[in-house]
């Protein structure tokens, strides 16, 4: 499909009445910038939220190469901007979860996973942020929260580190899945970047389900939960771009060549260790490797072929949920 067919796919996920007048029951939506704080403000004042997901990002490690100074201004400064506003306007218990990434560990290329006590750090601009952004946050989280004169105790704060989530509705550009779903739908070689490097694959409802567990836990019951967790796969399924690839095309058919090697630097082996969330939380992976690439690759397929993509996201939600 042609870029604006891709950007009519991705807007039905959101601005489909029919997803927010009857899947949701209604929904108020408001569409702002991260770095303006005063809006971030008069939207929290209005909010009043017992629960908030802060995922805004500048989320890609090319873009990051291309605008480093928006990267930072935005991961870094804009979740400051949010706990800002959220101390000056919130008036009651406020669980806020902020997303990060599993690339704010300096990345040493071990075998085994990254714990939550591991050294920070970040090669590329985006990975930089992101473990800078978590500097920041647990600065904030000590300064200001508490029962300390210029502190609150209405406020809740935990990081969430996820491994690189896949799943249908994602077309951003330079992002694996989305990009050998254009390539076989426009019948051309994938490009790979980096086919050897390994990741911690996992669908996106993963840890989606873990920030709802961590968002509960830390409403429930307090500040014990006011830490960082990771929310990984399961260690089979830390596989190499080539690897992923090649699972896809069993559902599909198509060919993909190796990409050139000027492409920026990105870290060749990453996994997680989520024992933490599994101990604190109760939270583990459901779904194997091969069923995430399956239920990813077969929302893609269906929303070429003309599905209503929210009831393709229904149908995935609807089976994870589901006894196995």
């Amino acid at each position: 499909l042609a870029p604006n067919e891709h950007q009519k796919l991705f807007t039905n996920l959101f601005y489909n009445d029919a997803l927010i007048l009857k899947e949701l029951g209604g929904l108020h939506h408001r569409v702002g910038d991260i770095k303006n704080i005063n809006e971030l403000i008069n939207v929290c004042e209005e909010a009043q939220a017992d629960i908030v997901f802060h995922l805004a990002a500048q989320p890609l490690v090319q873009q990051s190469y291309i605008d480093p100074l928006d990267t930072w201004m935005v991961n870094v400064q804009g979740s400051l901007h949010l706990l800002e506003a959220l101390k000056h306007s919130i008036n009651k218990k406020t669980a806020v979860v902020i997303i990060t990434t599993d690339k704010v560990y300096k990345n040493n290329n071990w075998d085994f996973g990254y714990r939550e006590t591991d050294s920070l750090g970040g090669h590329d601009p985006y990975s930089a942020s992101k473990a800078a952004a978590e500097i920041a946050i647990a600065s904030w989280r000590s300064s200001f929260c508490g029962t300390e004169k210029g502190q609150t105790s209405q406020l809740l704060i935990s990081t969430a580190r996820a491994g690189n989530v896949v799943g249908g509705g994602d077309w951003s550009p330079n992002r694996i899945f989305p990009d050998v779903v254009r390539a076989i739908q426009n019948k051309e070689s994938i490009q790979l970047r980096n086919p050897n490097s390994s990741r911690p694959w996992q669908h996106v409802l993963e840890p989606l389900s873990g920030y709802l567990q961590l968002a509960e836990k830390m409403f429930r019951y307090g500040d014990q939960y006011c830490q960082a967790y990771n929310f990984g796969p399961d260690i089979k399924s830390c596989r190499s771009v080539k690897d992923l690839t090649e699972e896809i095309l069993t559902h599909c058919h198509g060919s993909w060549i190796d990409a050139s090697s000027n492409a920026p630097h990105e870290a060749a082996r990453l996994h997680l260790n989520s024992d933490k969330s599994f101990n604190h939380l109760g939270w583990q992976p459901r779904w194997s490797f091969e069923k995430t690439i399956e239920a990813t690759i077969n929302w893609y397929l269906k929303a070429y072929n003309g599905h209503n993509v929210v009831q393709c996201c229904m149908h995935d939600i609807s089976d994870f949920v589901s006894p196995s």
